[in-house]
């Protein structure tokens, strides 16, 4: 057992549980109100939105995850850098955009505008239930990265004294979530990202120093892992596998329904505009993270007889808090593992508001209960966070870590399918609502049936066109299939004068968001 670690650990843990608390009290409003508890009342300023955004992108499984593969697969992890550079620009044009229009028709979530868009309770729902399924394993891999580091702070890795931990953390954070909505991971977002960015900056200073300067660091990782391998004869190889991560996480990350509550509740577009000027700082901080990765390698902490039984337990994930376990005193130790499960609740909380927002609008409200109350429907939500927080809880540890990681790999290529639907509908209301749907079903078909052939050892498919064989994300592969899917499509209805639907926006609703 790390003693000092765990006090500090406990320490702070506790410092974010009564902020979990207190915020219900924040900018207190009537949390009956579904739009106030959960988008806490579209109120948030620039500095609490940036906390939010980061706390929101980058999540615990990042700063677990990233340096993991990095230390297992080397320069291919960090395809996680560029797309995080290339999301910012996309949402500074899409996502303002999106808050004037559902700020004009109180829409709370990305489902409720393609349902209004389109005119369609079906496409809603299609998106909605779309949001659900590829949230819940994401937040079951917040449960992994909580997991990991409970069981570097020296408590067992099976058994119930080993699960207790985690069950008493979620249980913490589902209390405070369905008391205070938002914005209780709004306030603990800025005590997380704190403690991330100490940590990540004492990291890249004292490690190197220890190991000797980052000139060793990288003369001791495998030239293989140092540089992405160069493709062989006919094949795009490892380049287009790289290209195609980046692009496709960029686009699958901006529309995930976390991201979209965390866009939605900011207090209007042009705090928006600038925390896309302002997020960069955690791109910064996610290549700083990837190199603990290096670093991890360097250290030898995988050969380590102490941390052994972690390594065959937790696999390439426990490369982190191995190498912080070996460079740093227990108290820091504390402080890192801390920031790391903070990190885990923050998004944790707003994942499974997000998702609870999705049932009740485009479920509950749609089609179980359309005359219920404004605290009926709040009602509802409260109860749909604990649930998903609970079932993601029993999925971790019912089940293999592997299955959490799988289905993530699926989430990714399931959220990207509602893209064309939220994004297009943005801009134009050419595309039909029947041929929207159409897309998704096959890229959702398409796209799981390609992951299942890979036996979920990862997300990128070899596709093979002209002679040449082109590895590419299936998240990626899949969109332009739904794309042509929905184009055709409109054509074809359109020429058959089949219905499109009454659209609830009007055209002063796309005003410039930024004025």
């Amino acid at each position: 057992m790390q003693g000092s670690a765990l006090i500090v650990f406990l320490a702070l843990f506790v410092l974010v549980t009564v902020l979990g608390f207190i915020a219900a009290h924040w900018r207190k409003a009537d949390l009956n109100q579904l739009h106030e508890w959960g988008l806490g009342g579209r109120r948030f300023g620039t500095w609490i939105t940036w906390f939010l955004l980061g706390g929101d992108v980058y999540t615990a499984y990042t700063f677990v995850a990233v340096p993991a593969l990095i230390f297992g697969a080397g320069a291919i992890g960090f395809f996680a850098v560029p797309y995080t550079i290339i999301i910012f620009p996309l949402v500074f044009v899409v996502l303002p955009r999106l808050w004037y229009v559902a700020h004009r028709h109180n829409y709370v979530t990305g489902a409720d505008f393609v349902r209004g868009r389109y005119g369609s309770p079906l496409l809603g729902l299609i998106v909605a239930i779309t949001g659900i399924l590829a949230t819940m394993p994401y937040i079951a891999l917040q449960l992994v990265g909580i997991e990991v580091v409970i069981a570097a702070l020296g408590f067992p890795t099976t058994g119930f004294v080993g699960d207790l931990p985690l069950i008493i953390a979620f249980v913490v954070l589902a209390a405070y979530t369905y008391t205070s909505g938002l914005r209780a991971p709004a306030l603990i977002a800025v005590v997380k990202d704190l403690l991330i960015y100490i940590t990540v900056i004492t990291a890249v200073i004292v490690i190197p120093i220890e190991l000797g300067g980052y000139a060793k660091i990288f003369a001791a990782v495998p030239a293989a892992k140092v540089l992405l391998a160069t493709p062989p004869a006919g094949s795009f190889g490892s380049y287009s596998a790289f290209a195609s991560l980046a692009l496709g996480s960029a686009l699958a990350l901006f529309i995930y329904p976390h991201v979209l509550t965390g866009t939605l509740a900011a207090d209007k577009p042009k705090t928006l505009v600038r925390n896309m000027a302002f997020l960069p700082a955690y791109t910064f901080a996610l290549g700083l993270i990837a190199l603990l990765g290096f670093m991890a390698i360097a250290s030898g902490v995988d050969k380590l007889p102490e941390y052994a039984a972690y390594f065959k337990h937790y696999s390439n994930n426990f490369a982190v808090p191995a190498l912080f376990l070996h460079s740093f005193p227990g108290w820091f130790v504390g402080v890192a593992f801390a920031g790391i499960a903070i990190g885990a609740l923050v998004p944790a909380a707003i994942m499974s508001i997000a998702a609870a927002n999705l049932w009740t609008r485009s479920v509950y409200r749609e089609y179980l209960r359309p005359d219920c109350s404004d605290a009926d429907e709040a009602r509802q939500a409260k109860l749909v966070s604990l649930v998903v927080k609970f079932g993601a809880l029993v999925f971790v540890l019912a089940l293999p870590t592997t299955y959490a990681i799988n289905l993530q790999l699926l989430g990714g290529i399931w959220i990207i399918q509602t893209l064309p639907a939220l994004l297009f509908g943005l801009y134009t209301r050419w595309f039909h609502r029947y041929a929207l749907a159409a897309g998704w079903l096959v890229g959702m078909t398409l796209g799981t049936w390609l992951e299942v052939g890979l036996g979920f050892k990862g997300a990128v498919y070899p596709l093979h066109l002209f002679g040449f064989t082109i590895p590419c994300f299936i998240a990626l592969l899949t969109l332009v299939v739904n794309i042509a899917v929905s184009v055709v499509l409109t054509w074809v209805f359109a020429a058959l004068r089949i219905g499109t639907g009454e659209d609830q926006t009007v055209p002063a609703d796309y005003h410039r968001a930024t004025v």
